[in-house]
């Protein structure tokens, strides 16, 4: 990703797969499924890659409470439990030796939301994370397994499937329209945010069309909001620098 996305690096041991020949960076955009994590301990394991309902999975969001954190030199191990099954390792690389590093490593007993990828190194299965930020509004923990609900009834060829996703899709549409004002967003960070959430484009929305869209926000206004809703976890870059997509469905 571009320098305003997410990095992370891989433990010894673990391995990320080069893409495949002749495919371009864009046919391999991330698309964040929301899972739980049971469904990520269940995943069929292919070659590296993982699979639910036969989908091959990239980056997935989960939201859980934090059981336990294991903090080392370059990274934090959060066990996280969303009530599903056993918990999840979910591993954040930071430098804990940098100043003040300590204080953003999540005490246990805090809901989070982590956006990352499965991994499994000896039979252990963990994710590594590119966003874990807190939840402050527990209402998201509901709208969180709503939208789990949403993305298996897609997955789903049932022949009833179709009567329940729009059942579902009328639900979430109530839930996620307030969801930017419960984040405790600023009119500006809102505006930037719906714009980039309303896109349906698998790259995401350009930096250009935010500002054709938003002509009375300069374009320091805009890449401040987007600054914040990368950092915390709302956002991230697509194919390159400019070009931004929800994390959320």
């Amino acid at each position: 990703m571009g320098s305003h996305g997410y990095r992370y690096s891989l433990s010894p041991g673990e391995s990320s797969r080069p893409p495949r020949e002749g495919k371009s960076k864009r046919s391999h955009i991330l698309c964040v499924l929301p899972c739980t994590v049971s469904q990520l301990r269940s995943a069929t394991e292919q070659q590296g890659s993982f699979f639910i309902q036969g989908k091959e999975i990239n980056q997935v969001g989960v939201v859980g409470i934090v059981r336990r954190t294991k903090p080392a030199v370059a990274y934090v191990v959060y066990s996280l439990d969303d009530m599903t099954g056993p918990s999840l390792d979910v591993k954040q690389w930071m430098d804990l030796e940098a100043a003040n590093m300590n204080d953003r490593v999540i005490p246990p007993g805090t809901y989070i939301k982590v956006v990352g990828s499965l991994r499994s190194f000896e039979n252990h299965r963990s994710m590594v994370a590119v966003s874990v930020r807190r939840v402050e509004d527990y209402n998201e923990i509901t709208s969180h397994m709503m939208e789990v609900v949403q993305a298996n009834l897609l997955n789903d060829g049932s022949s009833c499937s179709v009567t329940k996703n729009k059942t579902v899709t009328t639900i979430m549409s109530l839930s996620s329209s307030n969801k930017s004002t419960s984040y405790g967003f600023t009119a500006n960070q809102s505006q930037v945010f719906n714009l980039i959430k309303s896109c349906p484009l698998a790259e995401g929305i350009a930096m250009q069309s935010l500002m054709t869209s938003l002509k009375y926000l300069t374009t320091y206004d805009i890449r401040t909001c987007l600054k914040f809703l990368i950092n915390e976890g709302h956002i991230f870059s697509t194919v390159d620098d400019d070009h931004f997509k929800s994390t959320y469905m």
